[in-house]
């Protein structure tokens, strides 16, 4: 099995945990506060993988160029909307089907894409993708294909959420290959700490701006934060170094794993009970993995 798959599960894995636990913070922080405690803690588990690559690594770093900065720039603030837009979901859907919602980034990451990077699917794994997204929408329908239909204000930051990680998954590989010189590994560790760095300074700046008093609130949650941050930056690592070696589209398929790893956790930990229509969903998710990976 190539690495970009073990990669991918991996990082669904610990995404969905760093999603459990941030939505334990949002009944003591702001949506923005609680999305900026993943970056903020996240950061030095970045800066101490790179430090510890560079000590291992013979290759020397050159300075990045503009290219790599541009697709940073616009990646980290994609996953920050992003995740904000996540975080806010939860208040309106249950987790795991709140998670579903912002699954319609697989088809979004594929257009991104083909946009962005000129990068297109092949015939089966497109089709996988679209067998995949049927599930998603009968994992979001809840009661009915009616429910799922009628967009709530649940359903868009979901759909909101996928649009900037979607967005974020093609910069963030942009980025990577941009690097001019260094394996796979070190033109993740590069760009993880690059884009954490980024957001953690921005999302810092706006919040104290904005939302005064949070950032005390955010340290004095460091308990459950870091590891908000720890798992937070595991997965973005995964998922770099998945995107590193394929394509966008098709981590970000194969990452759709984590709506079974939701549904595992909204059952134990959070303790929700999955419908009938929510199981056949699941089911079509995994058909359409299959056809992708075919």
């Amino acid at each position: 099995m190539e690495l970009w798959i073990w990669l991918t599960v991996g990082a669904a894995f610990c995404q969905n945990l760093r999603s459990v636990l941030q939505k334990r913070l949002t009944g003591r922080l702001s949506p923005e506060a609680a999305s900026y405690a993943r970056f903020c803690y996240g950061a030095p588990f970045a800066a101490a993988f790179l430090l510890a690559l560079a000590a291992m690594s013979d290759v020397p770093l050159r300075a990045p160029d503009g290219r790599f900065l541009a697709a940073v720039a616009v990646g980290g603030f994609a996953q920050a909307m992003g995740t904000v837009a996540l975080v806010r979901s939860f208040g309106h859907r249950r987790f795991a089907v709140g998670t579903a919602y912002s699954k319609t980034e697989v088809v979004q990451t594929a257009i991104f894409g083909f946009v962005i990077a000129g990068e297109a699917v092949g015939a089966l794994a497109g089709a996988g993708i679209l067998v995949s997204l049927v599930g998603v929408l009968l994992l979001s329908a809840g009661a009915s294909v009616r429910a799922a239909l009628a967009l709530g204000r649940g359903a868009w930051l979901g759909i909101g959420a996928g649009a900037g990680f979607g967005i974020a998954a093609v910069c963030f590989r942009e980025a990577a290959l941009a690097l001019p010189t260094g394996g796979f590994h070190v033109r993740v560790a590069v760009t993880l700490l690059a884009v954490i760095t980024l957001q953690s300074v921005g999302m810092g700046l706006w919040l104290a701006w904005r939302q005064p008093g949070a950032l005390r609130e955010v340290a004095r949650a460091w308990r459950v934060a870091l590891w908000v941050g720890c798992a937070g930056a595991v997965a973005s690592a995964g998922w770099f170094a998945a995107m590193t070696l394929t394509q966008a589209a098709y981590v970000r398929a194969l990452g759709q794993v984590e709506l079974l790893f939701a549904f595992v956790a909204g059952a134990v930990v959070l303790r929700e009970r999955a419908r009938l229509r929510e199981l056949a969903g699941a089911g079509l998710v995994v058909a359409g993995l299959a056809l992708v990976l075919a």
